[in-house]
């Protein structure tokens, strides 16, 4: 059950850290955004990545075998990542249409689940 909740919080966190570090390249036509200058989208989204932090922080202590958690800290990582590029891609494909995903692309993140199937080894 900790191992489904790390990996449910990781998703989580990384909602909100995909939305901190690129929403503001998307949303930018928003009023907000057009009037708050560089400073003002690095205090929106620095705001936005405390949620992120709020559920990556307790997902790591949750996960991490340290704390009797299912996960090294190297598998935790790896997973985080490869949930960073799954989220990241519904993003893209969800609010960036222009950017179209490739053949290439799709074998990289194969080869990143890879590397959690062999870490986990």
């Amino acid at each position: 059950m900790k191992g489904v909740t790390t990996i449910a919080l990781l998703l989580l966190s990384n909602v909100f850290m995909t939305f901190a570090w690129y929403g503001h390249l998307k949303f930018q036509q928003l009023s907000f955004f057009q009037k708050a200058g560089l400073v003002g989208i690095v205090i929106a989204s620095w705001l936005i990545a405390f949620l992120e932090y709020c559920f990556m922080v307790p997902a790591n202590r949750l996960g991490y075998q340290g704390n009797g958690g299912p996960f090294t800290l190297v598998q935790l990582k790896v997973i985080q990542e490869v949930i960073t590029l799954l989220v990241f891609t519904g993003f893209t494909l969800v609010f960036f249409k222009n950017e179209p995903l490739k053949w290439n692309h799709f074998v990289g993140f194969v080869f990143l689940v890879l590397a959690v199937y062999f870490i986990r080894k």
